[in-house]
């Protein structure tokens, strides 16, 4: 599949697309004539559906509309900058609402001329095209799904069509899921369609049956049908799907074909072919002097529990801290040996000064980050640890210290893009070293849409909500297991008190484990717990220590969905706005 994406738009383009369908949502441009004609032609046509899943990515600067970036908008990311869907400042003309709708629409104009076009003009194998047909639909469920977790009612377009005829009205929330299900029950029921791709198989990256349960399974949790998704995400187990043994080696590229990665998007280390969580995650310390756009919120990392599974307080390791105002904090956060302009510039940041301890202050606050859950450090950069960078272009370990002082060789301070302010920063998808990447804007990690730890999850939700508690346990201490922390029911720290207290639990789980995945933002969404997990007072973009350098806040209930984008609505007089959104 890798080498197929690096043709795909070219091959496109070259059979006669316009370019201008990149300029209009949804998208209209049917492919011409002679796209399916050939073998080779299929191929590239049906490249060209699964190659608009990067819609969105630009090698130019950052976006904002990559699944990982979305996390900005949930409980366990932020932004450096201040976003307007978390500041009551957003309307419906918004950039990122028509991007986001363009591009799946566009993905799903691909699928239409796969399912619709390509049997009747290919001289492919019937075996190959039926097969493509299923691929097709798997990719258009999952387009309609990513449309529908967010505007909640969208047109249904099954064939391609022309721009005349991009009129048709909002289908409903419940229409939407309903058609999600029969395009991947119609891919499950097809007998071409594989179980699992292996690891080297000429066809990996391609849709399977496995990723087509997962796929449904989630739907069906949208639409609160529990038992129906534990049935689907128990065939996902038996086509052959497991958890990875090692979480931290599981997101280098070495393992993206390993048996957890139920569907992903093929990345290689080529321009506008490769992942960009390097440049807008990475700092300038990692390779290609990346920007650090995306951040680690304090609300994820003070979520990570001590090993044996007991709650982490920051009370326990520093005394007396929660009741100390979060500018005060900053002290214990600051680096040892401190200069007599370091220590006054902290005095008037609010710093309590008479807590820091010239040569022991380090030692103090990496206490806080020892004997965590070892998701932690693997997905964060905390204070003091090391970060396998480089300087110059060479490798060079450096270390998160604050106040910054200067970059250099080995042990030199961690560089940032936002050195006036001390974040938690991305550990997860950020390349170490000269060796693991060659441009800052096209890493060769694959990025998971789907793996297995995620399926484990939602099958615990759906049978603790179907009242199955005790088998939804084992399902969330599998995760636990492979992480390295304390089962849930192995001590009094970790009993489990009942169905809702396990609904807390697994929620705060898939937090724990999907950072930086393009998940926390969509799980608060379907939970109803966007308001208070992320505009609870005094939430916002924060330094380590809990001082916001922007402030939330909540612009209305109505938010909790997209509004149709204002584009849309003009150009189709027939699309009902969102309730709420006027603007």
């Amino acid at each position: 599949m890798k080498k197929i994406y690096i043709l795909t738009l070219a091959a496109i383009l070259a059979t006669g697309c316009k370019k201008n369908q990149l300029d209009t949502a949804p998208y209209s441009t049917v492919a011409t004539a002679n796209m399916w004609t050939t073998d080779n032609l299929t191929d590239l046509g049906v490249a060209g559906a699964y190659n608009a899943l990067r819609l969105g990515l630009n090698t130019g600067g950052d976006s904002g509309e990559e699944l990982y970036m979305l996390d900005r908008f949930g409980f366990t990311g932020q932004n450096r900058n201040q976003q307007s869907l978390l500041s009551a400042t957003e309307t419906t003309g918004d950039g990122l609402f028509s991007s986001v709708w363009s591009h799946l629409y566009e993905g799903i104009q691909r699928c239409n001329d796969v399912i619709v076009n390509m049997p009747l003009k290919s001289p492919s194998a019937d075996t190959k095209k039926a097969r493509y047909v299923a691929e097709g639909k798997f990719l258009r469920a999952y387009y309609y799904l990513r449309l529908n977790q967010v505007f909640k009612g969208v047109p249904i377009y099954l064939k391609p069509y022309t721009p005349d005829q991009a009129t048709e009205a909002r289908s409903s929330e419940t229409e939407v899921w309903n058609q999600v299900v029969t395009d991947l029950t119609d891919a499950i029921n097809e007998p071409n369609l594989p179980d699992i791709y292996n690891a080297g198989d000429a066809n990996y990256g391609h849709a399977t049956k496995g990723a087509a349960y997962a796929l449904r399974g989630k739907a069906y949790m949208y639409m609160k049908k529990w038992d129906l998704a534990a049935a689907d995400f128990a065939q996902v187990k038996a086509k052959g799907y497991a958890l990875y043994s090692n979480y931290v080696q599981l997101f280098k590229t070495a393992n993206e074909q390993c048996k957890e990665m139920i569907f992903s998007i093929q990345n290689v280390s080529v321009v506008n072919d490769g992942s960009t969580t390097q440049w807008f995650c990475g700092t300038r310390s990692s390779f290609g002097s990346c920007w650090n756009d995306y951040l680690v919120s304090p609300n994820l990392v003070d979520l990570y529990q001590n090993a044996d599974g007991s709650t982490f307080k920051w009370d326990d390791v520093i005394p007396g801290y929660s009741s100390l105002a979060p500018a005060q904090r900053e002290v214990y956060f600051l680096r040892n040996n401190l200069t007599a302009a370091e220590i006054t510039a902290a005095t008037v940041r609010g710093a309590k000064m008479d807590l820091y301890l010239p040569t022991g202050n380090e030692e103090r606050i990496l206490k806080a980050y020892a004997n965590r859950d070892p998701r932690l450090v693997a997905n964060v950069i905390t204070p003091y640890s090391i970060y396998n960078g480089v300087y110059n272009n060479v490798n060079a370990a450096c270390v998160s210290r604050w106040p910054y002082r200067s970059a250099g060789p080995d042990n030199a301070d961690l560089q940032t893009d936002t050195q006036s302010q001390f974040y938690y920063l991305y550990r997860k998808f950020v390349y170490e070293g000269n060796s693991e990447i060659i441009g800052r804007n096209y890493g060769p990690t694959d990025f998971p849409l789907i793996r297995y730890a995620d399926v484990l999850l939602m099958w615990a939700e759906a049978l603790n909500e179907a009242g199955q508690t005790d088998e939804a346990i084992s399902k969330v201490n599998e995760v636990r297991a492979r992480a390295g922390v304390g089962l849930l029911n192995s001590s009094a720290a970790t009993a489990v008190a009942g169905q809702d207290d396990l609904r807390n639990r697994i929620r705060d789980e898939r937090r724990m484990e999907f950072p930086n995945e393009g998940i926390n933002y969509f799980d608060e969404l379907r939970w109803q717990t966007w308001k208070d997990k992320v505009f609870y007072p005094g939430n916002g973009t924060k330094q380590v220590w809990g001082a916001n350098v922007y402030t939330y806040t909540y612009q209305g209930d109505y938010t909790n969905s997209w509004p149709i984008p204002l584009v849309e609505t003009q150009r189709n007089p027939n699309l009902k706005q969102t309730p709420g959104w006027t603007n």
